[in-house]
């Protein structure tokens, strides 16, 4: 097992990691706005009071702030980060009106407020897409070539040599795509339809939960077959089947998060295994001491886990303000300003309550409490 980084190599790696993704975001609000013809007043990383900055010919206030966890582009119009709209009783003239955020068709600000999560994503798949390029697609036929002895596969009968056909009715090309439907249910019993001497065999299989730990000691409880993948081989792949492949692999990370958080609030996971920028700068740190190969993956993975956080339809995000502009649509008018902050509170009251959570987590798993 490999040693912990110091503090210093955590602290490089958690800014090398947010600071370019939160850039990254925002910068995907900025564009997309600015595209429309919409000025934006001020464009931050992080929080709270000023740092350093400069105000380009635009009129824009580009700043690092004292609080790096974060970030936001506030456009004109706004009365606060948070996008609530100014006062109709302003001052502005016609002209500068034109340019505000609020009075652009819904369309427009629904695309300005889904361009950072997007971007977040179109991130990851280059990342992805930039490794699959150099070091080739590895791929297996979905055919068993041995089980592991007492294994979950083994005790529900499968045989080696049994082609696997599909997972809880996912049809399955590549012994590859079998993770996606087994990791992340521990415990519960799937249906697997192998091809066995000609013949189409359904078999129910109890996944098996195996407590898995890296080389820095991390733990992570996975569900497991106990079966081994037939031949495989690596291949070389071009550009444009490079980026789809991105694609598949960048959107499959936001279905397990989904299917995580999900078990969370059944109650299938605990909420233990939520973290936050505490967790993250630690495993930052980790990858950066691997190499940046390693690292650049862990940053994809990051910038995934920002693009899903943020479509959440939770007011404050950006997945709130698109379910504003979806109520917008339905009732052909916006919520009434009240309704809107009201919503806005009770969103950033659950963000706080979240970061809370994780907060707690992070520091019950450091070693100084145990962890």
């Amino acid at each position: 097992m490999i040693a912990s980084p110091s503090l210093l190599t955590m602290v490089i790696g958690f800014l090398l990691v947010l600071g370019p993704l939160i850039i990254v975001h925002e910068l995907g609000h900025y564009l997309v706005g600015r595209l429309f013809g919409i000025k934006a007043d001020a464009f931050s990383v992080g929080f709270g009071k000023e740092i350093a900055g400069f105000t380009d010919r635009r009129g824009t206030r580009w700043k690092l702030s004292v609080l790096p966890i974060g970030g936001y582009v506030q456009f004109a119009g706004d009365m606060n980060p948070a996008s609530a709209p100014s006062a109709a009783t302003d001052g502005l003239t016609p002209q500068e009106r034109a340019q505000t955020f609020h009075v652009k068709p819904l369309w427009q600000r629904a695309l300005v407020v889904l361009a950072g999560p997007l971007t977040n994503l179109l991130c990851a798949v280059a990342i992805f897409a930039g490794f699959n390029m150099i070091y080739g697609r590895i791929t297996a036929v979905p055919e068993v070539s041995a089980i592991a002895a007492n294994s979950p596969a083994q005790k529900a009968g499968l045989q080696v040599g049994d082609r696997v056909v599909s997972v809880s009715g996912h049809a399955i090309d590549d012994f590859n795509e079998i993770p996606e439907y087994v990791a992340p249910y521990p415990g519960q019993i799937v249906p697997v339809e192998v091809l066995r001497k000609g013949r189409s065999i359904t078999v129910p299989v109890q996944i098996g939960a195996e407590v898995e730990k890296d080389r820095f000691g991390n733990e992570a409880t996975v569900g497991r077959l106990g079966i081994a993948a037939g031949r495989g081989a690596i291949v070389k792949v071009g550009p444009l089947e490079a980026v789809r492949i991105g694609v598949e692999q960048s959107l499959g990370i936001m279905r397990l998060m989904a299917t995580g958080i999900a078990q969370i609030f059944t109650g299938e996971r605990s909420v233990k295994e939520l973290g936050g920028p505490i967790k993250i700068a630690k495993y930052s740190g980790e990858q950066l001491t691997l190499g940046w190969a390693p690292f650049v993956g862990f940053a994809a993975l990051i910038s995934i886990n920002l693009a899903f956080i943020n479509l959440l339809p939770i007011p404050g995000l950006d997945g709130g303000h698109l379910a504003f502009y979806a109520a917008e649509a339905v009732r052909r008018k916006p919520l009434d300003l009240r309704s809107q902050e009201w919503a806005v509170r009770t969103g950033v009251a659950l963000v706080l309550a979240l970061m809370l959570i994780v907060t707690i987590n992070d520091l019950a798993s450091l070693p100084i409490f145990g962890g």
